[in-house]
């Protein structure tokens, strides 16, 4: 079955073949689970979760709510698996796998939905609605039907070792200017930003568009780490805290790309991962990354919030929140907060760092995603929607009245600054290591040591 049997509403990038409709449903039926079979037969059809969807909220038609996006999957399930699904299909929503069908889920499941989570946290029966969607997104991967622009990234990342393909020497160089500017910063002529230096606490994972595009974010964790007297390495070759794995669905790519990190931790023998500020980073290699391998990871994963959070308490930084006069708030990401449970440290750096501190309304885990999550950076096609659906944090960040807007996800700084252009905000926005950076009171060259840190 080819394109011709499309509707012309959900255009697609190319036919799509018996043996993909096929893949569909052999991956669709791997990847349930008894608990995901039963929440998909247990809603309630409330339509609470519309009023929960960025998407909807902007645009409130009926694919946009999320049960329907949700009931497209669970009908395949009914379909095949149930007997009213198999004699009464038309009463059930249980339409076979079919090009149509298959053109909705890629339109729905990846062009209107960032995978965010807000209903299934406002879910009246606790149904994971996510869930549920990124399951037909791992259907629609094993037959090769992800949107080109995302599995493009994805496969940058398995090919190069990074998603921004950033080649090994590249990255050396900016590592290089980088401690330069390191020295001048501290007045340090032997402070390092180490690279493969062995036997250290800690690997430190960074989103590749910091080495890209925001080196100076990189330069603001490297003095965090210079004043707090932190035994850390970069590593040259996989560093990325990136998995756009969680985004296409695949599995077996998202593993491998998890793995990776503990892999490189384990040849420089470090003793545990400290992952940077990427929301979906965190998740994916955290708590997404030991499922994927089937295996407990062998070193811990740690947000740099936490290790500065402890810094701060400690004592082993100082910080003039005086520095930071304007009003500032908060941007909660969605992987890093509703679904990673990273709430309080980054609240309580702020408290330290900087002058006022409002939060948006709402906050925490019933926070508005950006709408920049769930691969939509990546995929063009869907752009419009993107900003669109991110009119509901442009709204919140506007009534806070806030001139700088910290966000701990690179991911989230992106969309952020496009809903600062299309929605004229006028705010600046930064990521919590930079903030505290820019608050860092050094101490005295004669109390660093030679590595760049405190006596101990």
């Amino acid at each position: 079955m080819v394109n011709e049997a499309v509707p012309a509403a959900f255009s697609l990038e190319w036919p799509i073949t018996q043996t993909q409709l096929d893949k569909i449903v052999a991956a669709f039926d791997a990847a349930i689970d008894r608990d995901l079979a039963a929440q998909m037969l247990t809603c309630v059809h409330c339509g609470l979760c519309a009023d929960s969807c960025h998407y909807y909220l902007t645009d409130p038609r009926p694919e946009n709510i999320p049960a329907h996006k949700a009931e497209m999957v669970a009908g395949l399930y009914r379909r095949n698996h149930t007997l009213s699904g198999r004699l009464f299909p038309s009463l059930n929503h249980a339409r076979p796998m079919d090009a149509a069908r298959a053109a909705e889920w890629i339109d729905s499941l990846y062009g209107r939905c960032s995978l965010c989570a807000r209903c299934t946290v406002n879910c009246t029966v606790g149904i994971g609605l996510h869930q549920i969607i990124r399951a037909g997104r791992t259907a629609l991967a094993a037959a090769g039907l992800v949107p080109s622009a995302l599995q493009s990234t994805v496969d940058r990342a398995v090919e190069t070792g990074n998603n921004m393909g950033i080649s090994r020497d590249e990255w050396l160089e900016t590592i290089e200017w980088l401690t330069d500017e390191l020295r001048n910063e501290t007045g340090d002529p032997d402070a390092l930003l180490p690279i493969d230096k062995p036997d250290c606490d800690y690997l430190y994972a960074i989103n590749p568009r910091e080495a890209k595009f925001y080196p100076l974010s990189l330069l603001a964790a490297g003095k965090l780490f210079y004043a707090a007297g932190i035994s850390w390495t970069f590593a040259s070759d996989h560093y990325d805290v990136t998995n756009y794995g969680l985004f296409s669905g695949d599995n077996e790519i998202s593993g491998m790309i998890s793995g990776r990190l503990q892999e490189t931790a384990a040849r420089l023998n470090a003793k545990a991962i400290i992952l940077g500020e990427c929301g979906h980073g965190y998740n994916a290699n955290r708590w997404e990354g030991p499922e994927w391998r089937g295996k407990p990871h062998e070193r811990a994963e740690i947000s740099i919030l936490e290790i500065i959070q402890r810094s701060i308490q400690e004592g082993r930084i100082v910080l003039d929140p005086k520095r930071h006069a304007t009003r500032v708030t908060l941007h909660d990401p969605c992987n890093l907060v509703r679904l990673g449970g990273v709430i309080e440290p980054q609240r309580s750096i702020l408290s330290r760092a900087v002058s006022e501190f409002v939060e948006m309304t709402p906050n925490l885990e019933k926070n508005f995603c950006c709408g920049g999550g769930g691969g939509q950076l990546s995929m063009t096609r869907y752009a419009d929607r993107r900003i669109l659906a991110g009119r509901i944090k442009a709204d919140q960040i506007a009534a806070t009245e806030a001139k700088v807007v910290v966000a701990p996800c690179h991911n989230c700084i992106d969309q952020l600054s496009e809903l600062n252009r299309q929605y004229k905000l006028g705010v600046e926005i930064k990521t919590v290591t930079e903030m505290v950076a820019d608050a860092l009171v050094l101490a005295p060259r004669s109390a660093v040591t030679s590595d760049g840190g405190h006596p101990r």
